[in-house]
């Protein structure tokens, strides 16, 4: 079984893409499992750089091929300098709980919202260093959502927005979805497994092809 460290100390996070590449013969390592945390300056300007930092930190740490992964969060009808971006947790300087995190945000729909709800856009990006210390990046996005003013009464550690999040096709919490559900609104991320498949199992697949000549 390959495995792969995601950097991430978010354990719902780290939890992601588990099943998915766990069906293509790759475990999802988190740091919680290596007993290992550093401390990581995330000062890039992008997703991409953030991403790039962690997994470069915990590659050099651990020589585990290693996922890094950040996102960037944009609302509509907000003031620019209102706008989370990068900074998702961050806001006037303090680092919020989940709680406040869930607070904050509904009074931002509560106040600048239509019917108390905000269009949002996710903009991801992730990057792998793979046993050769190869790196690979990608990036999606995710705008098929809005936020609301009236919070689900689930929370999901780590993913406190969830709770505030609903689908457009369906009208339903990230919280309440089903696997049904997003196998109906193609939201699988499926194309994030094959990107970290490919760039993983490449090396693998070299030398089967060189046993097999």
């Amino acid at each position: 079984m390959k495995q792969v460290l995601f950097a991430t100390s978010n354990q719902t996070k780290a939890k992601r893409f588990r099943k998915g590449l766990l069906e293509k013969g790759i475990e999802t390592l988190t740091l919680k499992d290596i007993n290992i945390k550093l401390d990581v300056e995330e000062n890039g300007k992008t997703a991409i750089e953030n991403a790039l930092i962690k997994a470069r930190t915990y590659y050099e740490k651990t020589h585990i091929p290693t996922i890094g992964m950040d996102d960037t969060l944009y609302i509509e009808n907000i003031a620019d300098n209102l706008q989370p971006g990068l900074f998702v947790r961050r806001v006037n300087g303090k680092t919020l709980n989940d709680e406040e995190m869930i607070t904050y945000y509904t009074n931002l729909v509560k106040k600048y919202g239509v019917n108390g709800r905000l269009n949002c856009k996710w903009i991801y990006g992730l990057a792998l260093i793979d046993d050769e210390g190869k790196e690979s990046t990608y990036t999606w996005y995710k705008d098929n959502f809005y936020m609301v003013d009236v919070p689900s009464k689930k929370i999901d550690p780590g993913y406190p927005l969830n709770s505030i999040s609903k689908y457009k096709q369906i009208d339903k919490y990230f919280t309440d979805t089903t696997d049904k559900d997003k196998e109906l609104i193609d939201i699988a991320e499926d194309d994030v497994i094959k990107f970290i498949e490919q760039n993983l199992l490449h090396i693998d697949n070299k030398i089967k092809s060189l046993k097999e000549e």
